[in-house]
């Protein structure tokens, strides 16, 4: 599963969520301001964990096909010529 198309990239969202905590943790911002940033940044980090969760499917997907392949592969055990 990938990203829409009219959504950012993670590292984009990331990289906004990352300023606005920036600036929560400078302070200097009006009470309003703040709670502003905070909704913001519970939204970003909303759309960030919805990519890796959506990333962390492919992979188990990728894995458990991989790992179905690989049985299917797997030559049964023959008993080794015994040497003269």
């Amino acid at each position: 599963m990938t990203a829409k198309k009219n959504e950012p990239p993670f590292e984009e969202l990331y990289k906004k969520l990352e300023e606005a905590v920036e600036k929560l943790e400078k302070g200097g911002l009006s009470l309003e301001q703040s709670i502003a940033l905070y909704e913001e940044g519970m939204t970003l980090a909303k759309q960030c964990q919805a990519i890796l969760d959506g990333a962390e499917q492919r992979i188990t997907k990728l894995r458990e096909s991989f790992t179905q392949a690989a049985e299917e592969v797997e030559p049964e055990e023959a008993p080794l010529p015994e040497a003269d």
